[in-house]
C-alpha cells in the first residue's frame, strides 16, 4: 500500500478495486500532500490519467479528513469540460473513484433535458460536472448555487479556449466564491492559459512531470510515405495489417469523413462517423457502437473527436496531416493509455513529406519512416494470426468427439485445413497493391551553397522520358486549364505518378499530354470505356505525336493595326485643305502637324512661352475640330464658342461686349416673357 500512502482510505480502496497497481506520474504529482489547499496549473497530455488525478487532488478539500460525505446540499466542487462526451466520461470516472464516500455527482451538459438536470440539482449534489454553456445557463436561471463551492476544476482548458468558451469560463469563475481552489489541467500551456491562470488563480503551483514533457513512451509513431493516388489504399492496408480492436481515422473536413465512411463500408469494415453535422443522438449511438464492439473503426474530424474516450483504442491513423504539433499530440494521445501500447500512423503523400517532418520536429517526436504495409506482408500477418488463434490449441470437448471423427472420416485433413483457412479469411477485406516509393531519394535535401562559399552542386538534368504515347484532354486555355490541377487529376483518375507524365502541350481548346508507354494501356483501362475523367473532361488516345506547327495560340496577330484599333476622327479640314485622315499609331506624323496641331503640353526645356512658340496658348484656346455646341452646330473658332475674357461662359460675371453676350441675354428674356 506504499503506492497509496497519503491518500484518503476511500480513495485507496477504490483504486485497488479498480485494479490500479501503480499511479501515473501526473497522479502522483497532484496527490502530493504538499499541494493540499493550493491552486495548481497542470500540464499533462491526453491519456495520462488526468481525471483520476484531479479526483485525488480534490479529495482532501472536499472530505476534510472524513471517510464519507454529509447529506448532499449545495455543490462543493465543480468540474468543467469542453465537450459533452468528456463531461460524461469525467462523471463516470468520479463515480467509481468516490463510490465509497457516498458522493452524489450530477451532470449539466448541452443536448440533455435541462429539466431533469434542474431536478437533480434541487435534490442536492456534492460534485457537479458540466460544459461551460450549460453551467452558465443554470447559474443564470438560479438553479445552480455556487455559494458553498470549495474547488473548481478546468479540464482540457486549452481546448475550451480554442472552442470559444473564454467568456463563459470567466462568468462561472467570477460567480464562484473567491476563497476556493482552482485546478487547471491542459495539454499545452499557451499564453492564453497563462493569462487565465493569473486572473483566476492565487499563487498557482505549476506541475509538469518529466514523462509528460517528452514523447509518450507507450505510442509507436510511424510515418508512411505514399503516392497521392494511393492515400486511401494505404489507410486500408494499415487497418488490415494491425487488425486493431478499436481504431480511429482523423480527417480534416466533414466531406472527407463522409467519403471515407462510404468507401470503408463498401470494403467490409465496420465503421462509424463523427463530424459536426451529426446530432447529439447520432453521436451517442456512434460512440456506443464503438464501446460495445459493433463497430471497430471511427472516422472523425478533430473538433468532433475532442473529449471522446474510446476503450482499447490501439491504432490512430492520420488520413490528413494535422495542422500543428499540438493537434498531432492530441490525436495520438487517444491511444497508448493506462499502460497499453498504441500505434500512431501518419499517411504522408510524397509532396507533404517536408510538412510532416516539420510537424514531428515541432512535437519532438521521433517517428519511423517507412512504406505502408504491402499486400504480401498483410497476407503473411493473417497467416500468423491464424496459427496463433486459441481455437487451434483448445482441447476437444466431449460433445465434439463424435462429429470430429465423422468429419475426419468423410473429408481429408488437408481439405479440412483449407476450408478452415478460407472461412478465417472470408470476412476480411482483400489488401491493396500499392506503388513502391523510393523514400530515400524523395527525402534527399536539395543541394545548397557550401559553408566555404563554393558553388552548389548543379541540378541533374531530367532524364530521357523514354517510349511514350500521346493523349488529348478536352480542356485548354479557354477553359483555364493549368498543369497544377491537370496533373493531380490524371494521377487520381488514372492511377499514375508524376514521373509517368511527360510533356504537356496546352492549346486553345485541348491539351496534349505525354504518358509513359508502359502505363498507357493501364491508364485507359482505369479511365474506362467512356474515356471520362472528372466534370465531363474526355480523354482521347492519339496516333503518333500531335502536330503543333502552325496552331494559333489564341491571341490575334497585329499585322494590320487598322483592323483591330478604333479609328479616331479629327473632323473638318486640316493639313492645308487636305481631307481628314485616320489616326495611325504606327505612322509618324509630318513635322508641320507636330508644331501646328499638337495639343498643349508643358515643356520646361522650351523655356517661357513666346509668340513663336507652338505652346504659347492653352488647350482651350486652340481650335477644336468637329465638336458641336449645345445647339448642335459645328464651330471652328473662338468667336463661335461664346467665350468671355478669362474663361468659359457661366463662370463669373460676363465681360461687357463679350462675343455672344447680347444674343444670349435676349433669348433668356424672350423665354421669360413667353413663360
Amino acid at each position: 500500500m506504499t503506492e497509496y500512502e497519503g491518500l484518503a482510505p476511500a480513495m485507496a480502496s477504490a483504486l485497488a478495486k479498480r485494479g490500479y497497481t501503480t499511479l501515473t506520474p501526473v497522479q502522483k504529482a497532484v496527490s502530493d500532500p504538499k499541494l493540499t489547499g493550493s491552486d495548481v496549473l497542470v500540464s499533462a497530455q491526453t491519456g495520462s490519467g488526468k481525471t483520476v488525478a484531479f479526483g485525488l487532488a480534490l479529495a482532501p478539500t472536499l472530505l476534510e479528513g472524513n471517510d464519507r460525505f454529509s447529506p448532499a446540499a449545495r455543490p462543493l466542487a465543480l468540474a468543467i469540460a469542453p465537450t459533452r462526451e468528456l463531461a460524461l466520461q469525467v462523471k463516470r470516472e468520479l463515480e467509481w473513484l468516490y463510490g465509497e464516500t457516498g458522493a452524489v455527482i450530477a451532470s449539466c451538459v448541452g443536448g440533455m433535458d435541462i429539466r431533469n438536470e434542474r431536478r437533480a440539482l434541487d435534490r442536492g449534489a456534492q460534485i457537479v460536472v458540466g460544459t461551460p454553456g450549460r453551467l452558465r445557463d443554470h447559474i443564470d436561471r438560479g438553479s445552480l448555487d455556487l455559494s458553498e463551492l470549495r474547488a473548481v476544476v478546468l479540464d482540457e482548458a486549452d481546448e475550451m479556449l480554442d472552442l470559444g468558451f473564454r467568456e463563459d469560463l470567466e462568468f462561472i469563475l467570477e460567480a464562484a466564491p473567491e476563497e476556493r481552489r482552482t485546478l487547471m489541467f491542459s495539454a499545452t500551456v499557451p499564453r492564453a492559459i497563462e493569462e487565465l491562470a493569473r486572473s483566476y488563480q492565487r499563487d498557482a503551483i505549476r506541475v509538469s512531470t518529466a514523462a509528460e514533457r517528452g514523447q509518450h513512451v507507450d505510442i509507436e509513431y510511424r510515418a508512411l510515405a505514399v503516392t497521392p493516388s494511393d492515400r486511401e489504399n494505404a489507410i486500408i492496408n494499415v487497418l488490415r495489417y494491425y487488425e486493431a480492436q478499436t481504431a480511429i481515422v482523423f480527417c480534416s473536413t466533414r466531406a472527407a469523413v463522409n467519403h471515407l465512411t462510404a468507401r470503408f463500408n463498401n470494403r467490409g469494415f465496420s465503421v462509424v462517423a463523427l463530424s459536426g453535422e451529426l446530432s447529439q443522438n447520432e453521436r451517442t449511438h456512434a460512440l456506443q457502437a464503438m464501446r460495445d464492439g459493433r463497430a471497430r473503426v471511427c472516422i472523425a474530424t478533430d473538433v468532433a473527436a475532442r473529449g471522446i474516450d474510446l476503450p482499447n483504442l490501439e491504432l490512430v491513423i492520420h488520413a490528413d496531416l494535422p495542422t500543428n504539433p499540438e493537434t498531432l499530440l492530441h490525436r495520438s494521445g487517444r491511444t497508448g493509455r493506462a499502460g497499453r501500447k498504441g500505434v500512431s500512423a501518419l499517411i504522408v503523400p510524397l509532396p507533404a513529406i517536408r510538412k510532416a517532418e516539420r510537424l514531428l520536429g515541432g512535437a519532438k517526436i521521433k517517428a519511423e519512416w517507412a512504406s505502408p504495409p504491402s499486400a504480401d506482408a498483410i497476407l503473411q500477418r493473417d497467416d500468423e494470426r491464424l496459427l496463433a488463434d486459441p481455437v487451434l490449441s483448445e482441447a476437444i470437448a466431449e460433445d465434439e468427439n463424435a462429429f470430429v471423427d465423422t468429419l475426419l472420416a468423410a473429408v481429408e485433413p488437408r481439405q479440412i485445413a483449407a476450408a478452415f483457412a478460407r472461412l478465417y479469411r472470408a470476412g476480411r477485406s482483400a489488401p491493396e497493391d500499392l506503388r513502391e516509393v523510393n523514400l530515400d531519394q524523395r527525402r534527399a535535401p536539395r543541394e545548397r551553397t557550401h559553408a566555404d562559399g563554393a558553388e552548389p552542386t548543379p541540378r541533374r538534368p531530367r532524364e530521357e522520358f523514354g517510349p511514350s504515347r500521346w493523349f488529348s484532354i478536352s480542356v485548354g486555355r479557354k477553359q483555364n486549364a493549368e498543369p497544377r490541377w491537370l496533373i493531380p487529376m490524371l494521377c487520381r483518375n488514372g492511377n499514375l505518378t508524376k514521373n509517368e507524365i511527360g510533356a504537356i502541350k496546352m492549346q486553345q481548346e485541348e491539351t496534349y499530354v505525354e504518358l509513359s508507354a508502359d502505363v498507357a494501356e493501364a491508364f485507359l483501362a482505369k479511365v474506362g470505356p467512356k474515356r471520362l475523367l472528372e466534370q465531363g473532361i474526355r480523354v482521347t488516345p492519339l496516333e503518333g505525336t500531335p502536330d503543333l506547327t502552325g496552331k494559333p495560340r489564341g491571341k490575334p496577330a497585329f499585322d494590320k493595326p487598322d483592323r483591330f484599333r478604333k479609328e479616331r476622327d479629327y473632323g473638318g479640314e486640316r493639313d492645308g485643305g487636305k481631307p481628314k485622315r485616320k489616326f495611325d499609331k504606327f505612322e509618324k506624323r509630318p513635322a508641320a502637324a507636330e508644331t501646328s496641331d499638337r495639343p498643349f503640353r508643358k515643356d520646361a526645356a522650351k523655356g517661357p512661352r513666346t509668340a513663336g512658340n507652338s505652346d504659347e496658348a492653352p488647350a482651350w484656346n486652340k481650335p477644336s475640330f468637329g465638336k458641336k455646341t449645345s445647339q448642335g452646330k459645328e464651330f471652328h473658332g473662338k468667336d463661335d464658342r461664346g467665350f468671355k475674357e478669362g474663361g468659359f461662359k457661366g463662370k463669373g460675371p460676363r465681360a461687357k461686349g463679350a462675343p455672344g453676350d447680347a444674343p444670349i441675354a435676349k433669348k433668356k428674356k424672350a423665354k421669360k416673357s413667353n413663360g
